[in-house]
């Protein structure tokens, strides 16, 4: 594994592990009308919406796929259609 795909795990293990913020509850604070603990969930889903559009863009199938041939035909035989 390279340097890169530790880079996308370690993101996508810290993503869900703090979606929840468990250190909100029993809080009562509010802000614009809604409990803190529910715009620390807003703001974590837009993130979320962020860092997988940036790994759609930059590093799918990272890990995943192993021939890095350019044509895309990877892994099929000379019979199948894509």
């Amino acid at each position: 594994m390279d340097l890169r795909t530790l880079a996308w795990v370690a993101v996508f293990a810290l993503l869900p592990a703090l979606a929840i913020p468990w250190f909100l509850w029993g809080s009562s604070r509010v802000f614009a009308g809604l409990p803190v603990w529910l715009w620390w969930h807003i703001g974590w889903m837009v993130l979320a919406a962020v860092v997988f559009r940036a790994f759609t863009r930059r590093a799918w199938g990272l890990g995943i796929t192993t021939d890095r041939s350019s044509d895309g035909t990877a892994g099929r035989s000379g019979g199948e259609k894509p």
